[in-house]
């Protein structure tokens, strides 16, 4: 089909070429004018259209002879870059295969090509990385910065961030050269801005890493929620706090890890209502054990009101381990020793675990029962170990047997609750 193409187009370069010679050396061409050349002592005289012809003519032939005289060197240009892919392919190939010393050549000569100079300088960036020879390394970084500028952004800010320096990351990111940044650069720059204590920041760049897709969605997911709880640790008062509390996705801002950290950072701020009403209201909604755990350790009084919520709790999961250590805690803010106890007692026979006898423990201690309070602590320790613990003398079978019995859980219909239910 090619050849008959080129068949058709010397046709009809042909016929025009009959056809311009008949016309030009009919008379009625004198019409459009005359040329003159004078050279010396010579007059040549020709027509308008024959003068163009010649000047057309005179180009084609200065055009051929500059082919004829570039084509070794364009046919050089080709074998160089021709070679200079082949070294880059075989460059790579080495990489792949772990031959870093002979990669690292190959890919320093082929960057001599200029096309592909940008990948032949990473490649041989990462070659002298593996080899741990981080001065070669950053000399292939510094001659990738001529040609490249969004490249060098990208591989600068990361080998900042293997170092722990977000701060330099950040500034390698941000040069006006490498604007706008690829879904990579906005990567890397989230997580400099992360390191860096900036979550506020990179919880704004969310957006566009989501537009450009540059990350799985479950990983931009746990990108997000971890921003979240980090922005809220970072709040310096109450109402940059409240602000960023309210930007949160519905979703995250019911979660209990999130209102955990909102509640912890808002003690922090004294800003201490708040704080316990979040945690009322999501244990209201939804049970979690760390949660009420978090609700009676918070450094907040009003130890009456939060007893008198534990105590509401209680009634609909009397078999909480946390709920019951929680209780024991509150009671043992007020000092009511004996009443602790007896909560303690219930969360270690619920499985409560070591953090309850070390709690029982300090409960024996402050009624100055030293070798009870002993045995709790060994107890303690033993169960870290995996070890089972010694029973209390002071409990009698009845008692243990009290301790272990548990209400029955129903619904709002009146049926038993099913294991792991939250209706």
């Amino acid at each position: 089909m090619k050849a008959f193409r080129s068949l058709l187009l010397v046709l009809l370069v042909a016929a025009l070429g009959i056809f311009g010679a008949q016309w030009l050396s009919q008379d009625s061409a004198r019409a459009l004018g005359e040329v003159t050349v004078r050279a010396g002592s010579h007059d040549y005289i020709a027509t308008v259209p024959q003068a163009l012809l010649a000047v057309v003519i005179a180009l084609l032939l200065l055009w051929l002879i500059w082919t004829l005289v570039s084509m070794p060197f364009r046919a050089w240009a080709r074998h160089r870059r021709k070679q200079g892919r082949a070294r880059l392919i075989d460059g790579l190939r080495a990489l792949d295969g772990g031959q870093w010393q002979r990669a690292e050549k190959m890919l320093e000569s082929a960057a001599n090509e200029k096309e592909i100079r940008p990948i032949a300088l990473v490649a041989a960036m990462r070659a002298a990385e593996a080899r741990e020879d981080n001065a070669r390394a950053g000399t292939h970084l510094q001659q990738l910065a001529a040609v490249d500028p969004v490249l060098h952004a990208l591989h600068s800010a990361e080998r900042w961030l293997q170092q722990d320096k977000p701060l330099e990351a950040i500034a390698a990111l941000d040069v006006p050269a490498a604007q706008p940044l690829p879904p990579r650069g906005l990567w890397l720059r989230s997580q400099a801005l992360e390191h860096a204590g900036r979550a506020e920041e990179a919880y704004g760049q969310l957006g566009a890493l989501r537009q450009q897709q540059a990350m799985p969605p479950a990983a931009l997911a746990a990108l997000e929620t971890r921003l979240a709880l980090q922005m809220l640790d970072e709040a310096q008062d109450v109402n940059t706090l409240a602000a960023r509390w309210e930007v949160l996705p519905k979703t995250l801002r019911v979660s209990p890890q999130a209102v955990a950290r909102y509640a912890s950072r808002a003690v922090a701020l004294n800003w201490n209502d708040v704080a316990l009403r979040s945690i009322e209201q999501t244990l209201d909604s939804q049970w979690d054990e760390d949660l009420v755990s978090l609700y009676a350790q918070l450094p907040v009084e009003k130890l009456d009101s939060r007893r008198a919520s534990a105590q509401r709790w209680l009634q609909s999961h009397p078999s909480s381990p946390a709920l019951l250590l929680a209780l024991a805690r509150l009671a043992g803010g007020q000092g009511q020793w004996s009443q602790a106890e007896e909560f303690l007692h219930r969360a270690i026979a619920q499985g409560a675990g070591a953090e309850a006898w070390e709690a029982l423990g300090e409960t024996f201690a402050a009624q100055d029962e030293a070798a009870l309070a002993s045995q709790c602590l060994l107890n303690a320790l033993r169960q870290r170990r995996g070890q089972t613990p010694l029973p209390i003398q002071r409990r009698d079978l009845r008692q243990q047997i009290q301790d272990q019995a548990v209400a029955e859980e129903r619904d709002a219909h009146g049926f038993p609750r099913l294991p792991g239910s939250t209706d």
